[in-house]
């Protein structure tokens, strides 16, 4: 998991700029000349504070931070041609793996935040791709968000035709559940 949060840097919006206010999941716009605090940089997006409050950036808005957008933490997974249920869903967790709460530098998946990941095959070499997740706070904002970001990285999977992700609440998250490398990270243990 490594150095999760990144270099915390203060910078000043080159341009408006498209953002998400965290933990409500409001689409606002952050306007040219603002001050902002960027406090994670992970899995395609940048979580930055500017007037007290937390905003997620898309990576392909980086330039309005002055910054060169980065390939995300791990690319597209490559096509090996080898197409079972097995390797689809090693790859869709693989994939899960890389989409970041905004407030905790740590992933969906360590986080303990996916409780069930499958595929199915649906025609030949194709598959369909089906994950149950939870949030740490049923009233999270940001919980549809985060859950169209794994639909869209699991559609990324060579050979998976269809995605669903699915917000369960059942039985509801605890810390307990996050991996002991994630409880390390936060000084859990």
């Amino acid at each position: 998991m490594g150095d999760a949060y990144g270099e915390t840097d203060s910078r000043t919006l080159l341009r408006d700029c498209a953002a998400v206010s965290v933990p409500w999941g409001q689409r606002e716009t952050l306007e040219v000349g603002s001050y902002v605090l960027i406090t994670q940089r992970l899995g395609g997006s940048i979580t930055v504070m500017s007037g007290g409050n937390l905003y997620r950036i898309d990576e392909r808005n980086a330039d309005a931070l002055g910054l060169e957008p980065q390939l995300p933490d791990t690319p597209p997974p490559e096509d090996t041609g080898e197409r079972s249920i097995e390797s689809i869903e090693q790859a869709a967790w693989a994939q899960l793996g890389t989409c970041y709460d905004p407030e905790i530098p740590i992933d969906i998946v360590n986080l303990g935040l996916v409780y069930a990941c499958t595929a199915e095959a649906i025609g030949p070499e194709t598959f369909r791709v089906v994950a149950n997740m939870t949030l740490t706070a049923p009233g999270c904002g940001m919980g549809t968000l985060i859950a169209d970001e794994a639909r869209d990285k699991l559609l990324t999977i060579p050979g998976v035709d269809e995605a669903e992700v699915h917000l369960v609440w059942d039985p509801p998250w605890s810390r307990e559940m996050m991996s002991d490398a994630a409880r390390l990270e936060m000084g859990m243990f």
